[in-house]
């Protein structure tokens, strides 16, 4: 006689979880001390609103959205001008606009330290490890800005990053969003055409690029997949090339191909950033979708909609503090990348690696 099958194989009931017990909960003192209970003791003193528990939270800020961001861009510290109205036209999807009379500038609220602390870790798989304070980071970015625009990068050109999770690309990305220029990023593994199925669609100016990488252990030379790449975008004028494999690699084949240490060298002593003021909605980011039905989609991030959730989710997701280090394993081909380096708003030291896990 055959057995009735378990509930737990394929073709049984499925399993109700409802009533097992948690695997882990919190102290009622990390409770007590967590960033999430500030926020909900700061809306409740605000709107004169009882919020005692995460479910009264979330009901309140699906009910009231309005206050719910007006309170958190307040609580995250964001840098900028609010304005006066927080949601236009709420009614309408899509047309709806968030702070429509706000100023702001991404990078200026990721640079808000400019002390001698950890901002960044980096350890490569070749054991290369390097520290990069909060001043370093900001002279870096400043430099990198500077370079930029005096090639006459402005609001709303793209800067593409064809770059491993190294500091080198959130220089380089931070330096594009203090402009208003719009940053997109693709990894250093993709080939040549899954590339261009990007890029050629975003149509750089200027495109940052890596001269290879190390992965399990072999180091990836990209210098011959570079230059197809470079070939074949006749929106280019200046490919930055990084030197991470190479001490200084043979750039003769790269369409208007530059070394970072040349591309930045006339701009040694610059020390400030001109942040632009720029509406929230602004372009920030473009992403891609997967490409697994055509070519990749082209999807457009504004810098607000970033940086205030990302706030909301480093902040009360998952209770990042400043000092905090802060790690997930990306390459900058996906959207964790933009999700971890967003921390540094948070105050929190990010922990970037490439290579394999």
């Amino acid at each position: 006689m055959d057995e009735a099958p378990d509930d737990n194989e394929a073709g049984g009931d499925t399993v109700n979880h409802v009533n097992d017990a948690p695997l882990w909960q919190p102290s009622a003192e990390r409770v007590a001390d967590a960033t999430l209970t500030r926020f909900m003791q700061a809306v409740a003193a605000r709107w004169g609103i009882g919020v005692g528990d995460f479910d009264a939270l979330h009901a309140w800020s699906v009910a009231s959205p309005e206050r719910f961001w007006d309170q958190m861009w307040d609580f995250g510290g964001v840098i900028g001008e609010k304005g006066g109205t927080v949601l236009a036209d709420g009614h309408r999807m899509p047309g709806a606009r968030w702070f429509p009379e706000a100023r702001l500038n991404f990078a200026q609220n990721l640079l808000r330290l400019r002390d001698d602390s950890d901002a960044l870790v980096f350890w490569g798989e070749d054991e290369v490890k390097n520290r990069v304070s909060h001043a370093e980071l900001y002279r870096m970015v400043a430099r990198f800005a500077a370079a930029l625009r005096d090639m006459g990068v402005k609001k709303g050109d793209r800067v593409a990053a064809f770059m491993p999770n190294m500091p080198e690309t959130l220089v380089a990305m931070l330096a594009t969003a203090s402009i208003g220029a719009i940053f997109t990023s693709a990894s250093p593994d993709f080939g040549v055409q899954g590339v261009l199925d990007r890029f050629g669609q975003t149509e750089p100016k200027v495109l940052v690029a890596v001269d290879g990488y190390y992965y399990n252990g072999k180091r990836v030379d990209c210098l011959g997949k570079l230059a197809e790449i470079t070939a074949a975008l006749p929106s280019l004028k200046r490919t930055v090339v990084v030197p991470y494999v190479h001490q200084r690699p043979d750039i003769g084949d790269i369409a208007h191909g530059r070394l970072l240490s040349d591309f930045v060298s006339l701009f040694s002593r610059e020390t400030e950033i001109v942040f632009e003021p720029l509406p929230f909605e602004h372009p920030l980011y473009i992403m891609y979708s997967s490409g697994t039905t055509g070519v990749p989609k082209c999807i457009v991030h504004s810098a607000g909609g970033a940086l205030l959730q990302h706030l909301k989710e480093h902040l009360l997701h998952t209770d990042v503090r400043p000092g905090d280090r802060l790690f997930y394993f990306t390459t900058c081909g996906w959207m964790m990348w933009n999700w971890l380096v967003s921390g540094l708003a948070a105050g929190a030291t990010l922990l970037l690696f490439d290579g394999s896990p």
